[in-house]
């Protein structure tokens, strides 16, 4: 179960379309309250945070119109604060590796430059052949 903290136009139809449907089991998990997930540190990481998770949804749907695809599942409104996410199981650039290691079919060819514990010399160490912006 992951909701992945890059953009999701770089995200392949695999693990794009996983996670419009992991955030739906998040979502319903946070709002009912429902036991299935309700430990895993992805669905921990949002609890709290179901603006954020709601606006990571809108933005994947949208990938996914633009696209081609059907989207016929949208969210209900998020209750409590709006507060963006700024808790990783994984760091940003920790997550491009992840994902340039599974092989898929995601484009991992510019990583933005959002991470405040790397600088970037960091990123260009660990990722000599990514640009980043």
């Amino acid at each position: 179960m992951r909701v992945w903290d890059i953009p999701v136009e770089q995200l392949c139809r695999k693990h794009l379309l996983g996670q419009h449907n992991e955030i739906h089991i998040m979502y319903k998990t946070i709002q009912t309250g429902r036991k299935a997930w309700a430990n895993h540190p992805e669905t921990k990481r949002w609890r709290g945070k179901e603006h954020a998770l709601k606006a990571t949804h809108d933005a994947t749907a949208a990938e996914m119109l633009r696209r081609g695809y059907n989207h016929k599942t949208p969210l209900p409104d998020a209750h409590g604060i709006n507060v963006t996410q700024d808790t990783f199981i994984h760091t940003i650039p920790e997550q491009y590796q992840i994902l340039k290691n599974k092989g898929c079919e995601c484009d991992l060819s510019v990583i933005p430059w959002v991470h405040r514990d790397w600088t970037e010399d960091d990123l260009r160490n660990k990722f000599p052949d990514i640009i980043i912006l």
